[in-house]
């Protein structure tokens, strides 16, 4: 499932490297969520494309991002899908190495592969997100490794190490949660968590299929800035706590009031905001970063 809302030149990018699998075990449908003025040549480029396996349907109205997420999961038909990024490129192994991991491991509920990380020209970069992801977040492994329970909920509590992306979940779980209809940002990191205190299990592995694309203008980006995203942020982490508490997870839940990782993202993000003269953004950033945790 492709949710689309942007341009034609990066959308033909992730629909080609789609094409080009190795494997050919997938179906893709585009949901294009573009408003009216803003879809020229888009519908064309699928006529002229005319794949058996590729589907392309542009919503009547404006969904919005979660609301777009949501119809992927459920308009999904097979037992596994992706939410692939509309600006991301999957390598040419990845369809193929994920069926290897679901034969392997027919239990999981999520699949993480390997990423790399490309800027706004396709160049694999470096930045210190995702070095810190790398290094500090996720768990050091060799090979493939498989996590659930409680030890799942605190790692993905203390930073977000995984590539929403880039994932493979397993359909029927997926259509069970759904996406929280409230959230704009971290509506992935809130699936996922409901996904682990039901049972599930994550597999990652190591090798690299998938590219994520980092640049500036997403909105996750642009709220990071603003401030927005640590306003939803708190809420989310507490009501999380209480979520954890309640499952019977009390690491769980002192992680989650801490959130550490996210208050050092709206501690990187204040010279940014004190650079656009914004005193709410300061002002919301210094409260999140520097405020105590709440019970």
């Amino acid at each position: 499932m492709l949710p689309h809302y942007g341009d034609l030149a990066l959308l033909k990018l992730a629909v080609t490297s789609v094409l080009a699998q190795t494997d050919d075990r997938w179906q893709l449908t585009v949901l294009d969520d573009n408003p009216a003025d803003r879809v020229h040549g888009i519908p064309e480029w699928f006529a002229t494309l005319d794949h058996p396996r590729v589907k392309y349907r542009r919503n009547p109205q404006n969904l919005g991002v979660t609301g777009n997420f949501q119809q992927c999961i459920d308009l999904a038909t097979q037992p596994f899908m992706v939410i692939m990024g509309c600006d991301d490129v999957m390598l040419p192994r990845y369809v193929e190495r994920v069926h290897a991991l679901i034969d392997t491991h027919p239990e999981a509920v999520l699949i993480q592969p390997g990423v790399e990380v490309i800027d706004e020209n396709g160049t694999v970069v470096k930045t210190l997100v995702d070095s810190t992801k790398r290094r500090v977040y996720a768990p050091r492994f060799a090979g493939t490794t498989v996590m659930s329970g409680e030890d799942l909920a605190v790692s993905l509590l203390r930073g977000n190490w995984l590539y929403f992306p880039s994932l493979c979940w397993r359909t029927e779980e997926m259509k069970a949660v759904g996406f929280n209809p409230s959230l704009k940002v971290i509506q992935d990191l809130a699936l996922i968590l409901e996904l682990v205190a039901r049972g599930g299990t994550l597999v990652a592995d190591e090798e690299v299929c998938f590219q994520y694309r980092r640049h500036g203008s997403s909105l996750s980006a642009a709220s990071a800035v603003t401030g927005g995203r640590f306003s939803e942020a708190r809420n989310f982490f507490l009501g999380a706590a209480a979520r954890m508490e309640a499952h019977g997870w009390p690491r769980a839940a002192r992680t989650a009031r801490w959130h550490l990782s996210s208050r050092l993202h709206a501690l990187t993000m204040l010279p940014s905001a004190a650079k656009q003269r914004s005193g709410s953004s300061v002002r919301v950033l210094t409260r999140y970063a520097f405020g105590p945790p709440r019970n």
